[in-house]
């Protein structure tokens, strides 16, 4: 299986890059777009890459923020025939504070393409897409200011218009995550994956102690990390210093498991 960065904040190979996500995955059976970044930006580093969208046999959003999913309608105008899972739950009225909007485009909403999961969904024998609705939660990290207007209330987001990509492929137990946002020691636990790639969302955390024992914890599990995004590059750095287990992934950058 092999994994490329399209997108994401930082890149150490000279691509272009935005506070965003964007992931290709290569498997033994599918070619899957998962998340789009905020523009067509991905789509751009795709074609220099090499890699052809068109190919591409089916795309995952992993949650309802334009970071994630603004870079989907260019997905769509590209490729004429993968179907986009996303949640149920994936158009809600999502915040960053109280007047920046960051949820996702009205014109997504109108593709015939849309697959809206809301319970575990098996794709192919080797995929399964997991909602975290209904999940218990070890460790609660709150919302870092993010919000949703529900029933005309504003109130902390909740995510749960959040969801993972299990992948099972040459005995490897292969999580892929967005934002984590329900907290990344909560997802490692739930699921024990072999490989969990994704962002931590601890970019507002500050490097101290506390970010330290996270650290030791994810690390105790017989997991290997691949981070990028919402982790932020100071957090990753001081959880490196604690972590074996634990690699950065940024744009233009491929790995192979």
């Amino acid at each position: 299986m092999k994994i490329t960065a399209l997108t994401e904040n930082t890149s150490q190979c000279g691509f272009p890059t935005e506070h965003g996500l964007s992931l290709y995955l290569e498997t033994g059976t599918h070619q899957i777009l998962f998340d789009a970044g905020q523009s067509s930006l991905f789509a751009e580093n795709a074609r220099c890459l090499g890699i052809d969208l068109r190919e591409v046999d089916l795309a995952v959003l992993s949650h309802g923020h334009y970071d994630h999913g603004g870079g989907m309608t260019t997905f769509l105008s590209l490729n004429h025939q993968a179907p986009l899972y996303l949640s149920s739950e994936a158009f809600g009225q999502y915040y960053n504070g109280t007047e920046k909007y960051i949820g996702l485009s009205e014109e997504l909403r109108r593709s015939d393409r849309l697959i809206f999961v809301s319970e575990p969904t098996m794709i192919s024998p080797q995929m399964t897409l997991y909602p975290s609705q209904g999940r218990q939660k070890r460790i609660e990290f709150g919302s870092f200011g993010l919000n949703m207007l529900r029933d005309g209330q504003m109130q902390p987001d909740d995510f749960r218009h959040e969801q993972y990509l299990l992948i099972e492929e040459a005995g490897k137990r292969i999580l892929i995550s967005g934002c984590s946002h329900q907290g990344i020691l909560n997802i490692v636990e739930w699921f024990r994956p072999d490989v969990l790639i994704g962002g931590f969302h601890f970019s507002k955390l500050p490097t101290d102690k506390t970010l330290r024992s996270f650290a030791k914890e994810l690390d105790a599990y017989d997991t290997e990390y691949y981070t990028c995004h919402c982790t932020g590059t100071a957090q990753y750095e001081w959880m490196k210093q604690s972590m074996q287990h634990l690699h950065y992934l940024s744009t233009g950058q491929s790995i192979e498991l």
